[in-house]
């Protein structure tokens, strides 16, 4: 007699919308002005602690120690931190177009 596995639990909608997004062609493919940023950082928010934060997740997962739920939810904060990173990132990157555009287009001081 043959076991049959027991039926799947559906994934939450969040994590089905997290995989989704990851099937999703990138948006870093498009050029930065045609990309939404609108992920608002919490207050206080720091890239490097958060950078760390997320290097730890990584050590929880790849270590095995995790029941699959908890691989899961440490995912989805992970990725959402990896969010705010790339928010960051992508504000920082904007900013510093601008000071070039601005330095680019100052008349020659030099008579």
């Amino acid at each position: 007699m043959s076991k049959s596995l027991p039926p799947q639990p559906p994934l939450d909608s969040e994590l089905d919308a997290e995989i989704d997004a990851a099937a999703t062609p990138n948006e870093s493919a498009q050029p930065k002005s045609q990309q939404d940023v609108t992920v608002n950082l919490p207050m206080n928010w720091n890239y490097e602690a958060t950078v760390s934060q997320i290097e730890e997740i990584i050590d929880l997962i790849e270590r095995g120690d995790l029941d699959l739920a908890d691989v899961f939810d440490q995912f989805s904060t992970a990725v959402q931190q990896l969010r705010h990173c790339e928010a960051f990132l992508n504000r920082q990157q904007q900013q510093v177009d601008l000071l070039i555009e601005t330095l680019l287009d100052e008349p020659d001081s030099q008579g």
